[in-house]
């Protein structure tokens, strides 16, 4: 049975309820499947022994998930080869690209979760009421286990950049 957790988020006041476990730090990331392009996938097993940061957001093409992906853009050229930035959203993989193309985010590695939630089921933050993903972010080392994570009780606010990019930088 799917777990549904209310209670812990809301959009502009407005409760929101989340699908899928709390994840904390120190758990194993747990695997995903989303999409590169409409015909690629992409797991977390595709990044295995890099340090990965990944962001994720409603969608692209709001002003809050356009910050946070230009801030996250901004910080990976500064992290090195070890770190893959990825930012996921349900925005289809077409609309991702065209939004990083006129953005100029080149850094970042954008995922869609439009198909089969099942990140947004397996990290616990698939927006039952709009079938979107919960503004949060992880940390996962080379070893695949979760070192930070901050989900998000509004949707419409930032997250803290600041301790996301040292997290990364303490696994460094």
């Amino acid at each position: 049975m799917t777990q549904e957790r209310t209670g812990v988020a809301a959009f502009k006041g407005n409760p929101i309820t989340l699908i899928g476990p709390e994840l904390k730090a120190g758990d194993p990331a747990p695997d995903f499947t989303l999409n590169l392009n409409l015909l690629e996938e992409a797991h977390l097993s595709d990044y295995a022994g890099k340090i990965k940061l990944i962001s994720v957001v409603p969608s692209l093409d709001t002003g809050v998930c356009d910050t946070q992906t230009r801030r996250f853009n901004e910080a990976a050229a500064d992290l090195g080869d070890n770190v893959v930035v990825l930012t996921i959203s349900a925005d289809l993989p077409f609309a991702q690209a065209r939004w990083c193309g006129a953005a100029g985010v080149d850094k970042v590695i954008t995922l869609s979760d439009y198909k089969s939630k099942s990140f947004g089921q397996a990290y616990g933050v698939l927006i039952k009421e709009f079938q979107l993903d919960m503004r949060s972010i992880f940390v996962i080392d080379a070893n695949d286990k979760i070192t930070y994570v901050e989900y998000l009780s509004e949707m419409s606010e930032h997250p803290n950049y600041e301790a996301a990019i040292a997290a990364v930088k303490e696994l460094l």
